[in-house]
């Protein structure tokens, strides 16, 4: 997508921001920091720049990320990409992610990319003797 066809941070909301913002802080990183972790090891280039990084946590309109740039965030932030996902589809997109009202659903899903293959076929076993799918 062109960088004149990503949207902008025009949902009002700065979930994206507030993460970055709170866990540069919990690191200590500065913003040449999070821009140098995010460095692609095949340009030699940041992904994600020092003035968009800064717009970003003072809840400025910014270009929406791209998937490259999502993953650079959650290596220099030390945060799951699923977290940053989240929190960048909420910002810029409006959306919220619903795993079920417990929230076991997610917890289930974070869980069982620690399993083996094996594991995770049990579990769907398991799943499908207790709740059969339709």
């Amino acid at each position: 997508m062109a960088t004149a066809d990503r949207p902008t941070t025009l949902t009002g909301r700065t979930d994206l921001s507030d993460l970055v913002r709170d866990r540069r802080a919990e690191l200590r990183l500065s913003l040449r920091g999070v821009e140098g972790r995010t460095v692609d090891p095949a340009t030699g280039e940041p992904l994600c720049k020092y003035s968009w990084v800064n717009k970003l946590g003072k809840g400025l309109a910014v270009d929406a990320p791209t998937y490259p740039q999502l993953r650079a965030l959650a290596v220099a932030l030390e945060l799951p990409l699923g977290k940053i996902q989240d929190a960048a589809g909420a910002q810029f997109f409006g959306i919220d992610t619903v795993w079920s009202v417990s929230g076991e659903a997610r917890a289930l899903a974070v869980r069982a990319d620690r399993m083996t293959p094996e594991q995770r076929e049990q579990l769907l076993r398991l799943i499908e003797t207790f709740a059969p799918s339709e």
